[in-house]
């Protein structure tokens, strides 16, 4: 049995980046960027209003105001997406809306706010846009006017590679007109569960038998995490079965099985990947999950990485939480993976029982008076899928450590920010209540290097 720390570190380093691929900006949400991005031209292109209202000489608006108004002669309008066939001159105004490009001559925009807008036209101006405008407060030079490469200069540097594409990095591509840009690639998991007494959803309920929950909750959070989820099904328990899904999971960049690793007689998984590959260990000093392995397959020249999850469905959740997430992160070229891990309260007890294993206990944790609290989700069985529907976060109890008292601090690690306000407030009275740790050996390096 082997540490939570050195596991992940000898699973890290069979774990490779994928390649690159191009795709729309759209589709490449959440991918690792895979080549600098340099503007090709001024944003915004031209000087533009930021305002609806009146593009006018400030010169003109010089001493305005409600009991002295200005008036100016309307010559025409503009709409974003056009350019004023003309020029603003001394005592005159055009009517613009918000992103037009700023007439020539103009260098201020009055806001409608500060106009008597609508402005009066004379009977005889129907069809055409004539009249005029008072304005009733004094415009500065440049008031209300977005310049021409105000945000990005042509050539500038805009996003570098190795940079996480989130809605804001795809809104930036598309400004500069981009439609593809080249990532990393999301990696392919072949997900299979083992077991005679498995049933696939929808199927009839027969005797024993159970519905496979493992093979969803894992493909889930390989779809959550980046990846891309291949169901194999299910492999019966003889060797021959398992050995011609394994194969057919091959094609994939990692293939991730669950059961069969543990020591009972059907417990076949780790015995074919020894017979198949390598096997770099099987068991790993946590609770649950302590019956994980761990090795690679040859195939074509390449090294697909396996990990062989327990069978029972919290275990599996939690295994794959602590290796299949940061493995998975790293193949997509993330650096950034380590979950937040905050100081909170307990309001139950925590018993251990001495166990010589980090036990990561499943709970809610909630915020009140600035201060977060960790409340057991209910009984802490491994086959007790409910308890992780209900969790957001994993409290960890050290080894042989036998009970933390209820009211005492512990560790949490974050799974999700559902407290109400996510993030809200950080807050610390000195002992630490609230307050985001720094990452923690549990989870591994930053950087995601090994």
């Amino acid at each position: 049995m082997i540490s939570i720390e050195d596991a992940l570190q000898q699973l890290l380093a069979h774990v490779r980046v994928l390649p690159e691929e191009q795709k729309h900006p759209l589709q490449a949400l959440g991918q690792v960027l895979a080549e600098d991005i340099a503007a090709g031209f001024d944003l915004p292109p031209l000087d533009n209003t930021a305002m609806d209202g009146y593009a006018v000489r400030a010169e003109d608006t010089t001493g305005a105001a409600e009991a002295s108004p200005r008036e100016l002669r309307v010559i025409g309008e503009v709409a974003a997406g056009y350019i004023f066939e003309g020029a603003v001159g001394p005592g005159t105004a055009v009517r613009i809306m918000t992103g037009a490009p700023v007439p020539d001559g103009a260098d201020a925009i009055v806001p409608f706010e500060e106009t008597d807008e609508p402005f009066t036209r004379p009977p005889s101006g129907a069809g055409s846009l004539s009249g005029s405008v008072h304005v009733l407060k004094e415009a500065a030079p440049g008031a209300n006017i977005r310049r021409a490469g105000e945000d990005v200069r042509e050539g500038e540097g805009v996003l570098r590679r190795g940079t996480v594409l989130r809605p804001q990095e795809i809104g930036v591509i598309a400004s500069l007109g981009r439609d593809h840009v080249r990532v990393i690639r999301r990696p392919v998991v072949a997900v299979l569960s083992t077991g005679d007494e498995l049933l696939e959803p929808g199927q009839p309920r027969q005797g024993a038998r159970i519905y496979d929950a493992n093979a969803y909750s894992v493909a889930a959070l390989v779809r959550r995490f980046g990846g891309e989820p291949q169901l194999l099904g299910i492999a019966a328990d003889t060797v021959e079965a398992l050995t011609a899904k394994i194969h057919e999971g091959l094609s994939a960049d990692i293939l991730i099985t669950s059961a069969g690793v543990s020591k009972g007689d059907y417990d076949i998984v780790k015995d074919v990947l020894a017979r198949e590959g390598e096997v770099a260990f099987w068991t790993v000093a946590m609770k649950p999950g302590k019956p994980l392995a761990f090795g690679t397959f040859e195939r074509d020249g390449r090294r697909i990485p396996h990990i062989g999850l327990p069978g029972n469905p919290v275990s599996s959740m939690v295994a794959f939480e602590l290796f299949g997430r940061p493995a998975i992160m790293k193949m997509m070229g993330k650096r950034e993976w380590l979950r937040p891990v905050i100081r909170a309260t307990t309001t139950d007890r925590i018993t251990n029982a001495g166990d010589p294993r980090l036990f990561l206990a499943r709970c809610i944790v909630t915020r009140r008076d600035g201060r977060y609290y960790a409340s057991l989700t209910g009984s802490q069985g491994s086959g007790i899928l409910t308890s992780m529907a209900r969790a957001n976060g994993l409290a960890l109890i050290p080894p042989e450590v036998d009970a933390v008292e209820e009211g005492a601090k512990v560790d949490v690690l974050m799974l999700d920010w559902s407290l109400g306000d996510e993030w809200g407030s950080w807050t610390d009275d000195g002992a630490g209540d609230g307050a985001l740790l720094p990452g923690t050996t549990v989870i591994g390096p930053a950087d995601g290097s090994v």
